[in-house]
């Protein structure tokens, strides 16, 4: 093992024993070049004046060099704030502003220690991320089931965990933080689990309500008491798109500090909240941690990356950045927000008349950008051909009843026609039906 991993590793078993349990092989040997290019570059860029012939970019006339058929449609933008290569963590300045951003809409983040968000390739990335630090084969990694799909090959296939489901809403239809705990409880033998909690939750749109929240902590604060290391990822892809009276932040504030045994991990980024979906700018923060180990994961993770992308693109993240320092930033999302909440609330209103209760019920939502129909007589997957079909109306089936639509996608205007199509292909099948 090199030096500078079992350094990493001794700093965090210090600190924390039971984080040193939580992370994979691989977690246990990465660690960040300090001697190598990047750091001899960095240590040239800080003091040769006169010549630096250290790293693979191109200069001319003291700037990156660069085509004027490209430069031509960045002109707003300094050469130096896009065609140089990021630092692997991230832009320095915009994880400073991503940070602020963050703790200004989690209060629950506030008086926590907070790590600097590193920059990652978008979302999947800050979750492969994850993957790669905690997950070793048989490993368990409980979402519900209702899930992204992406979690089955970011931490089963690549990393060769056990994906635990436990059903996502209760009788109630409410959050079934019971099933949860149940799923958690499950892996004492194992003594470690990762958890993903994804709100708003694609495919369903449901963030649960405050007093759900509670009831999630509660249940992965009953794990750690059990004696299981918990890895607490919360994928916060759809972050701030609240259209009703649920959760308003994400859960990693109340999950920082909740007990020794448990490991807050955010993983946000400006592809949906900001949308901006092919920048693919995402953060991976860590919190509740001393500094210290704050620290060492911060360059484990680091370390991923260089291993792994190098890093992540620079103009993206200086478009991003700029975005979050203009003074028309807030104005602006919140028009956005209130276009997405029209939609959700116009698919709710339509949703209740009562006209397609004979075809299918919905599941609760709240929030994001989707929402699902429990097709109560026909298959999910055939209703999907036909209405590809015969329509040319795309949606997406999940398993045998359940069709997920996708509201953000679709102008208010147009979404009663959408679910009359959908309902007319419906009746199509039942009728054809022997």
């Amino acid at each position: 093992m090199h030096p500078l991993a079992q350094q990493l590793n001794e700093t965090i078993r210090k600190e924390n024993p039971h984080l040193h349990e939580m992370l994979s092989d691989l977690g246990k040997l990465i660690y960040f070049p300090k001697e190598g290019i990047l750091s001899q570059s960095a240590e040239a860029k800080a003091k040769a004046k006169k010549f630096n012939a250290t790293i693979g970019t191109a200069l001319e006339n003291g700037a990156p060099m660069h085509l004027k058929v490209i430069q031509d449609t960045l002109s707003a933008y300094n050469p130096k704030d896009i065609y140089e290569y990021a630092p692997p963590a991230g832009k320095p300045e915009l994880r400073t502003a991503w940070r602020a951003k963050m703790l200004e809409e989690n209060p629950s983040l506030q008086g926590k220690q907070v790590g600097n968000p590193i920059a990652t390739n978008a979302l999947t990335h800050g979750l492969s991320i994850v993957a790669d630090l905690f997950a070793d084969p048989g490993d368990a990694v409980i979402i519900p089931d209702k899930n992204w799909e992406n979690y089955e090959l970011t931490f089963g296939i690549r990393r060769g965990a056990e994906i635990v489901n436990y059903p996502l809403y209760n009788e109630q239809r409410k959050f079934n933080a019971a099933g949860l705990q149940e799923a958690i409880l499950a892996q004492k033998d194992k003594g470690k689990a990762i958890v993903v909690l994804n709100f708003p939750n694609n495919p369903t749109g449901y963030t649960p309500l405050a007093e759900e929240g509670r009831s999630i902590v509660a249940a992965i604060q009953a794990g750690a008491e059990a004696g299981i290391n918990i890895v607490a990822v919360t994928d916060d892809a759809y972050f701030g798109l609240f259209f009703e009276n649920s959760l308003q932040e994400s859960l990693a504030g109340q999950l920082a500090d909740l007990h020794p045994r448990v490991l807050s991990v955010k993983v946000d980024g400006a592809t949906k909240e900001e949308y901006v979906w092919g920048f693919r700018v995402g953060f991976i923060t860590y919190v509740g941690q001393p500094d210290a180990t704050l620290a060492a994961l911060e360059q484990k993770t680091t370390g991923i990356i260089r291993a792994t992308i190098s890093s992540g693109p620079h103009p993206s993240q200086t478009f991003v950045l700029h975005a979050l320092q203009s003074p028309d930033f807030q104005t602006q999302k919140a028009e956005k927000f209130q276009i997405m909440k029209g939609r959700a609330n116009k698919v709710k209103e339509l949703l209740d008349t009562g006209k397609f209760d004979d075809v299918w019920e919905y599941y609760p939502f709240n929030s994001g950008y989707f929402m699902c129909l429990k097709l109560k007589n026909v298959d999910a997957e055939t209703l999907r051909q036909h209405l590809l079909n015969q329509y040319g109306v795309g949606t997406i089936a999940l398993g045998a009843t359940d069709l997920r639509v996708a509201f953000s996608c679709i102008e208010e205007a147009n979404l009663e026609e959408l679910f009359n199509t959908i309902y007319q292909g419906v009746l199509d099948l039942v009728k054809v039906a022997p």
